[in-house]
C-alpha cells in the first residue's frame, strides 16, 4: 500500500497559481438577464489593462459582447488606467477582443440574432496568470420577471432563516 505524501511547496504554488482568483462579478447582469448558456473566453489585453486587472479594479456593469466580421469584442467594461502607467497608458472603455473557438462564435452569433437575445460578462478573473472573461448567452427580463425573482429570493432567505431558529432552539414537533 503506497503511502499518499504531502504535496511540496512548488506543488501548493502551482495549484495556488492555477486557482481561480476573481477581479470583477456583474451582479446586474444576473438581476436583468436570465442566463441560457455560459462560455469562457480568453480577453487580449494590453500590458498596463493587466497590471489594474492585478490590482482589482475592474467593472463589469455596462459590459456587452458584440460579434462582428466572426470575432467577438467587449464593450463598454471600464478597467481604469494604471496609476503608475506612463503616457502609454491604456484607455478605460476601449473595446477588447474576446478569444473563442469558431464553433463556439458561430453559436454566440446565431442565438443572438433571435429577438431578445444578447450576450453580457458575468465575470472576470485569472487563472493561471491568464486573463478570462465568462460570458452569458442571455435574455432580458421584463420587470414583473424582476420582481418575481427578488421575491421568490426573499421568501428562500425567510424560510432558512426560520429553519435555523428552529434548529437553535431544540424545538420539536411533539
Amino acid at each position: 500500500m503506497a503511502k499518499e505524501s504531502k504535496p511540496t511547496v512548488a506543488e501548493r504554488a502551482k495549484s495556488a497559481s492555477d486557482a481561480k482568483k476573481m477581479i470583477a462579478r456583474n451582479k446586474k447582469a444576473l438581476h436583468e438577464y436570465s442566463v441560457e448558456d455560459r462560455f469562457e473566453a480568453g480577453i487580449v489585453l494590453t500590458g498596463t489593462e493587466v497590471k489594474a486587472l492585478r490590482y482589482g479594479r475592474a467593472s463589469l456593469v455596462d459590459g456587452w459582447v458584440e460579434i462582428d466580421g466572426g470575432e467577438a469584442w467587449l464593450h463598454g467594461v471600464n478597467i481604469p488606467e494604471y496609476t503608475q502607467g506612463t503616457w502609454n497608458n491604456h484607455a478605460p472603455k476601449r473595446k477588447r477582443k474576446l478569444l473563442l473557438h469558431k464553433h463556439e462564435l458561430s453559436k454566440l452569433w446565431h442565438r443572438t440574432r433571435e429577438k431578445g437575445q444578447t450576450i453580457v460578462p458575468l465575470e472576470l478573473y485569472f487563472v493561471g496568470g491568464r486573463a478570462k472573461v465568462e460570458i452569458a448567452l442571455a435574455r432580458g427580463k421584463a420587470e414583473w420577471d424582476k420582481r418575481e425573482t427578488l421575491k421568490r429570493r426573499q421568501d428562500e432567505r425567510e424560510a432558512q432563516r426560520a429553519m435555523r431558529e428552529t434548529n437553535r432552539t431544540g424545538a420539536s414537533g411533539y
